[in-house]
């Protein structure tokens, strides 16, 4: 220190030499203990709640303000906040901010005015011109005077609750944000009813799960929640639907976004080429409406996904239950917070019956003393005495015989109050009324000891009356699903394009004089095959370098296992010529593979891609070399296995090809797509998550008709969006009728018809647009058959159930056809029974077994491990056509 001391001095003396007015001070030592301090003040007395009452310290000072000011009426929010100043060191605008957050919850307080819009994010008014005043349900929850700590205000003058005695788990239900110094809290809002529904459980020592519920609506996928832990995730998402085909309509937001947020987010997004909007239109007022209109022939499904992929009607929510107890921060779980506010408000309970009590059993006890006073004429024996102490003996003396059953002795402050009695009730006192009244609190005192003896069934039963108080118009409002993973590649638009030089070897977005390849997206990945054989896959940029003479550029799909690559090339320099059919699936991004062994000299021959499998026939033509006497073939690419990627393939020939010629376009080797509906999320798939829907080739179709009795059929997308009310999803057969039984809402009576889709394009209603009419019954039977339950007439015996056999009941008609009526009868319920048999011929037998070759070829081999690796196989020639000879004798393979 004394070096330090010295070189200070220096300084200054040097400082003072060139500058008399400054000096130098150190002020390090200043910073050791109050960052900490300051660290400690924000986390205690700003930013995080207590997990007593659920509060922040200014959230806790407002409700004692108004509290303090509470008459019934509504008061300024600019005198509240005034007032609140009082327990409150930190101005005006942070204690008005912080209540009209309260406010916004409804829950606490009863608003008057414009209190701002948490869907819009329009904000409250001045607190000059809004108004407040406590609710019902705050005045029954948060406050009870006599089992409150007190402490003194910051400038000691006015005493402020340490903690306020909610009876209720208030910071699960309003939900809490701060960010302190080192730390921060993000506990979620949760459901009002449910709230008290697993406080009931956890008091019956029954297991609950509360989620969180989110004021804005929407949906929610909380497979992630964690408990409101660190590390926990809450997907949230708004609810859109398509009503028109050019129109998406948003009616509700995620949680922690306005319809102005979200709505840049669509314009940012739509300017980015993410997605393609026509316009959007803002109708929101006390209800969220968004409309969103789309260009011509552009998919709603498709831009509903890029919606949650690409703007804010998707977020991400990370809780962090952190709260403070005993003056430190703890980090805690939705589920313990819970538990603990309902061990909590148990306690407070019972420390109110037995301040009651203590109350109930004093009133019991001066009522017998007044009853032993007044009856006794006790109070004659002070007329004589002449001092105020006489007056206490007297009276203490005159009550001694009559007291044996009193609970507790008799006090100077008891006989004082009896002196106090007036006159005119002495002269009116009625013995029966007093006995009645005496009566009434013993009563009263056996029902609170009988409260304190069963003390859960007494919290169980307050809980009880809470919900069925005020839970009323509080029910779930946010949809809890599980969420499908959005592939971005899948859904973007494609909003550049590619080119290529396939001489020079580049691509990219930005060679537009060279030749188009097709439209695509900046997240794209591409896929490009060069003439020595060499692939690689890159992202999109405006000019890359792959390697000279190109001969094949596409988007590349990940997991792709339909788009198959046939291949004729010779490897090596000098190396023979190998035929292989392969599929890329999964590849390190930028690195190159060659088509076969050698790095160098290898040629490719012939080369096509094929979406769905096609397997072409090709004439392979040999250079004029020796004594080869068979010198043009053909190969029948069906016949060739699908392998890997790294797979050598099958031995053509080891002579020089001069040409590959195409001679026959090729047919899918492909099995139908196996396509399954997981009801979880309500998506298709092909992973085999959920129910078969069957196998569906490029021209099948799905059918899908939901409870309002609109039919459609769509082609199977995964991208493709369900209803809640669908009732049939299933694979579409165009001869197969529907039968349907609907109630005619004019008429008043069921009508039964049968129908074929005769548009596949356009969605149709197959029920009369009339007011009261519903769909009963559907069947995509080919002879479906129901049972008819009538109401038995007043008198008379139950008539038997009648059995209806659809098809004989009626023909098949156009879907706009009224139908048949079923029956005059009234009818009491429609039970659909198990269809008849019937045999559905087989068509167009020799087509299926054209289209689909030997059973080997039809599916891709699986003998390339996860990495690709090339695998090996002594007997892969085998498939192929006797190979010609030379004039030696010697075969060779073609």
């Amino acid at each position: 220190m004394s070096e330090e001391h010295e070189e200070l001095e220096h300084l200054n003396s040097s400082d003072q030499e060139q500058h008399s007015t400054e000096t130098i001070t150190r002020v390090t030592g200043m910073y050791k203990e109050w960052f900490l301090d300051y660290a400690s003040y924000v986390i205690l007395e700003r930013a995080v709640p207590a997990i007593e009452d659920g509060f922040k310290p200014v959230q806790r000072r407002i409700m004692q303000s108004m509290k303090d000011l509470d008459d019934g009426r509504y008061n300024k929010v600019a005198n509240i906040v005034g007032h609140c100043m009082q327990y409150h060191p930190h101005g005006d605008a942070s204690i008005g901010d912080a209540m009209v957050q309260i406010g916004q919850k409804d829950l606490l307080i009863d608003m008057q005015g414009n209190w701002g819009n948490i869907l819009t994010g329009d904000p409250a008014a001045a607190s000059r011109y809004i108004e407040a005043r406590l609710s019902k349900f705050a005045l029954e929850v948060l406050y009870n005077p006599k089992i409150t700590e007190w402490q003194s205000s910051y400038d000691g003058r006015r005493k402020e609750p340490i903690n306020l005695p909610v009876k209720f788990p208030l910071l699960l239900a309003q939900g809490a944000e701060g960010i302190a110094v080192g730390l921060s809290t993000k506990v979620l809002p949760h459901n009002f009813n449910e709230l008290i529904d697993a406080s009931i459980k956890h008091l019956q020592g029954k297991r609950f799960k509360i989620y969180p519920d989110f004021p804005t609506g929407g949906e929610a996928d909380i497979s992630n929640y964690n408990d409101g832990l660190r590390g926990g995730k809450v997907r949230v998402r708004a609810k859109m639907h398509s009503p028109e085909k050019n129109t998406i309509v948003i009616t509700e937001i995620p949680y922690s976004t306005t319809t102005s947020s979200l709505i840049d987010s669509i314009l940012k997004a739509n300017e980015k080429g993410k997605i393609k909007i026509k316009r959007i239109e803002d109708n929101t007022a006390a209800q969220v409406e968004i409309v969103v209109h789309l260009p011509s022939g552009l998919s709603p499904d498709k831009t509903m996904d890029a919606l949650y992929a690409f703007t804010n009607c998707e977020v991400s929510i990370s809780p962090l239950g952190c709260v403070i107890e005993d003056n430190k921060p703890l980090f805690i779980g939705v589920s313990d917070m819970l538990r603990r506010s309902a061990d909590h408000t148990v306690q407070l309970l019972k420390s109110e019956l037995e301040i009651l009590l203590h109350e109930v059993e004093e009133q019991w006890h001066f009522a017998s003393l007044e009853r032993i006073f007044i009856e006794n004429r006790i109070y004659r024996d002070i007329e004589e005495e002449e001092t105020w102490e006489g007056v206490i003996s007297a009276i203490d003396k005159g009550l001694k015989p009559h007291i044996k059953h009193l609970k507790r002795p008799i006090t100077e402050e008891d006989i004082v109050r009896l002196t106090e009695i007036r006159i005119k009730r002495i002269s009116k006192f009625d013995i029966d009324k007093a006995q009645q009244k005496i009566q009434a609190l013993e009563d009263r005192i056996a029902e609170l000891k009988h409260h304190l003896e069963h003390l859960i069934e007494f919290a169980i039963d307050y809980f009880t009356k809470l919900k069925k108080d005020y839970g009323q118009g509080r029910e779930r409002k946010t949809e809890l699903k599980n969420f499908e993973d959005i592939v971005a590649s899948k859904v973007v638009i494609r909003n550049t394009k590619l080119y290529v030089n396939r001489e020079e070897g580049f691509i990219g977005t930005a060679l537009k004089r060279d030749e188009y390849v097709c439209d695509c997206a900046d997240i794209d990945d591409i896929i490009v095959f060069t003439k020595d054989g060499t692939m690689m896959v890159t992202k999109v940029d405006s000019k890359t370098f792959i390697g000279k003479n190109i001969i094949h550029v596409a988007v590349f799909k990940k997991k792709d296992k339909r788009t198959i690559y046939n291949v004729i090339y010779k490897d090596g320099k000098s190396g023979p010529s190998y035929i292989k059919r392969f599929a890329v699936t999964s590849v390190t991004r930028d690195r190159a593979y060659p088509m076969g062994k050698s790095d160098k000299g290898s040629v490719v021959h012939y080369f096509s891609a094929n979406p769905n499998g096609e397997a072409e026939v090709v004439t392979v033509n040999l250079r004029q070399q020796g004594s080869i006497k068979k010198l043009k073939w053909d190969i029948d690419f069906s016949e060739i296995l699908i392998k890997g990627r790294a797979s050598k393939g099958n031995l053509v020939t080891k002579y020089n090809i001069k040409k590959v010629e195409l001679k026959e376009e090729g047919v899918s080797t492909l099995k139908p797509r196996k396509i399954w509906f997981d009801d979880t999320v309500q998506r298709l798939n092909v992973d085999g998550r959920g129910e078969l829907l069957g196998e569906f080739k490029g021209e099948d179709r799905l059918l899908i008709i939901n409870q309002k009795g609109i039919a459609k059929t769509i082609i199977p997308e995964v991208t493709a969006r369900f209803d809640d009310d669908m009732v049939v999803l299933e694979k579409w057969e165009p001869k197969k009728p529907i039968s349907v039984i609907y109630y005619h809402g004019e008429k008043e009576l069921f009508y039964i018809k049968r129908f074929l889709i005769e548009n596949p394009e356009r969605e149709e209603g197959f029920i009369p647009d009339v007011q009261g009419s519903y769909l009963e019954v559907i069947s995509t039977d080919y002879r479906p058959m129901a049972e008819l339950v009538f109401n038995k007439p007043r008198g008379k015996e139950q008539p038997p159930n009648e059995k209806v056999n659809i098809e004989e009941f009626i023909a098949v008609k156009g879907i706009g056809a009224q139908g048949n009526m079923l029956t005059k009868s009234k009818v009491k319920q429609i039970n659909l029974l198990d269809a008849l048999p019937y045999e559905v011929q087989e068509e167009n037998e020799s087509e299926n077994d054209e289209i689909t070759t030997s059973k080997e070829h039809l599916e891709t081999s699986q003998q390339t491990d996860a990495k690709d690796e090339p695998t090996t196989n002594k007997s892969e020639d085998n498939n192929l056509p006797e190979p010609p000879v030379d004039d030696t004798g010697q075969s060779s393979l073609f």
